[in-house]
């Protein structure tokens, strides 16, 4: 069996052996999206797509290509849209369109785009889906997943705990470019992160970094590197309780 678990890098035969060992696609729900001046655009598609890497190699299944556009809340300001961080990042003043978003799209056309997706899934073969990433695009996926399994007949997840159980900062992006996505993309691609671009002064809050744990205290790649360990095999019980069934 070949040992890649993307879609794009599998031969029919190779997406032949690993659906039927196990019917599981994971779909990254990717930005290009400032994430502080210290992270890629892109580290949402990053996070999600180098877990579910990890995670396929673990309880098998195929890793989709990520996505890049998603939803997010929207202001509109003498004309000029301002999207997700645009906005939240400048509670006391007007927005400001942070440099390199580009990624917006509307619920609507965001759920028709999921609905196409996992219709072709479901086509192929597949009987599992998991989706993650953004947090407004797995917002909306979990939001409307009943639906979606009723109407395509696979089984939908994403990779979240609940709220009272993410407080250990153990998740998979639950914060935006804060210690938990920096710790993540740290242990993934450590050479895409550039600390030093944050303001050295602790009393400034960096630029379009969610409030919560500041990345420059708490975070460091064993930090991510242990979520990813923890939450992959958290997601590999639940995911093989799923597949029991499938087998018999």
């Amino acid at each position: 069996m070949t040992s890649s678990v993307r879609y794009a890098e599998l031969t029919p035969r190779a997406f032949r052996e690993r659906i039927a060992a196990a019917p599981i696609a994971y779909l990254p729900l990717g930005t290009l999206e400032w994430h502080g001046e210290h992270l890629p655009l892109g580290s949402d598609a990053i996070i999600s797509e180098g877990f579910f890497s990890a995670l396929a190699a673990k309880v098998g299944g195929i890793v989709l290509p990520p996505l890049f556009l998603g939803p997010d809340s929207c202001q509109v300001v003498d004309g000029k849209e301002f999207y997700g961080m645009d906005k939240a990042s400048f509670p006391d003043g007007p927005p400001q369109q942070l440099d390199g978003s580009a990624y917006w799209v509307s619920d609507e056309l965001f759920g028709n785009l999921i609905a196409a997706v996992l219709k072709q899934l479901a086509r192929a073969g597949f009987k599992i889906v998991v989706a993650h990433g953004h947090g407004p695009s797995t917002n909306f996926f979990r939001a409307h997943a009943a639906e979606w399994e009723d109407k395509f007949g696979i089984k939908l997840f994403i990779c979240w705990r609940a709220k009272e159980e993410e407080t250990d900062g153990l998740g998979i992006q639950t914060d935006h470019a804060g210690a938990n996505e920096t710790s993540l993309v740290m242990a993934l691609r450590p050479e895409l992160v550039e600390m030093a671009n944050l303001p050295a002064d602790l009393k400034v809050w960096p630029l379009g970094v969610g409030r919560r744990r500041d990345p420059r205290i708490h975070a460091n790649a064993n930090l991510g590197k242990q979520a990813i360990g923890l939450q992959v095999e958290r997601m590999t019980e639940i995911l093989r309780k799923c597949l029991s069934p499938l087998a018999k």
